[in-house]
């Protein structure tokens, strides 16, 4: 018994170690570290249509652009699938002001946000020359959980936009390049960092507008797809969304996730799964491995029991030990 309390303690202990190497990891990192050598970059104008920022969005194989403000020449904040599913919402709750759909330019989303009561487009951004981990916290407190990187022109003054940070692609630098991440040995069940309360769910028959709602309602990427039993079976996220309305399909979201599935696009990542007790280990590798956004947490059966998203990993990381 001694012995296993012992090698439970060791394991403890090389993760709050490891855990502190990753954080002075990312101190001594810049935003810029994290960016590749070469990459394109889509920024939008915010007198552009909204649906054909969409277009662009989905061309381009993007789920979110940042905005240019051409009056101020300043950075507009962080288009993301969220601002179209309350376009959606608001047309939809407004049926009378369809046919202006077609003429909302990216400037006017302010007024359907407001009309809905919902958080503006996210303006928060960080200098890429500042810490890693400065922008990771920031990140954190980021309603699209992005962060956008703003640098100055020496000549002109005028602020220039380089990139845009996601939680996928910092967890996945930290994978590469930590061997410390080898050490997180901890079961996440342990960690305190699954979400298993008031996890939303849907089942094939449900209607997308209601699946829309829960997105928004839950400021969520994905909501899960179960049978009546409670198994997980697939996904449904906000970029299937945007495939839909790419369609021209505003008004008639009465059909089910089911057939809106059917109109996915073949490059469809998958359903990731894990248990409560997968290490955290484990997790990173997959990330390293995969461009994964989430984990489903099932039990023995393939029962939905609750999610694991990169926020959370990102959160334990930065803040997790100090706590635990």
């Amino acid at each position: 018994m001694s012995t296993v309390n012992s090698d439970r303690g060791n394991v403890c202990l090389e993760q709050r170690f490891a855990v502190e190497s990753i954080r002075a990891f990312l101190k001594s990192k810049t935003s810029y570290d994290v960016l590749p050598v070469s990459y394109r970059l889509t920024v939008l104008d915010t007198s552009l249509l909204v649906k054909k920022s969409l277009n662009v969005l989905l061309q381009n194989n993007i789920v979110s652009a940042p905005l240019w403000d051409p009056k101020t020449s300043r950075f507009a904040g962080l288009l993301t699938s969220s601002d179209f599913i309350n376009v959606i919402q608001y047309y939809f709750s407004n049926p009378d002001k369809f046919e202006l759909v077609d003429k909302l330019q990216l400037d006017g989303l302010k007024e359907i946000e407001r009309a809905l009561g919902v958080e503006p487009i996210d303006t928060a951004s960080i200098h890429p020359s500042r810490p890693l981990y400065e922008a990771c916290i920031k990140m954190m407190g980021s309603t699209s959980r992005r962060i956008p990187l703003i640098d100055q022109d020496e000549d002109t003054h005028r602020e220039i936009v380089v990139s845009v940070l996601t939680q996928y692609r910092i967890l996945k630098f930290v994978a590469l390049n930590c061997r410390e991440t080898h050490f997180l040995k901890r079961p996440i069940g342990e960690l305190g960092i699954v979400t298993e309360k008031e996890v939303a769910s849907c089942r094939m028959t449900t209607p997308v507008i209601d699946v829309i709602q829960l997105l928004s309602q839950g400021n969520v990427a994905s909501i899960p797809i179960v049978d009546d039993e409670g198994h997980l079976i697939n996904v449904y996220e906000a970029v299937d969304v945007l495939g839909l309305i790419k369609g021209g399909i505003y008004n008639d979201l009465s059909l089910s996730v089911g057939e809106a599935l059917m109109r996915r696009s073949d490059d469809f990542e998958g359903v990731y799964t894990c248990t409560k007790n997968d290490k955290l280990s484990t997790i990173m590798d997959n990330i390293r491995k995969s461009r994964v956004h989430r984990f489903f947490v099932v039990d023995q059966v393939g029962k939905l029991v609750g999610v694991l998203t990169l926020s959370d990993i990102l959160r334990y990381t930065l803040l997790g030990e100090n706590d635990n």
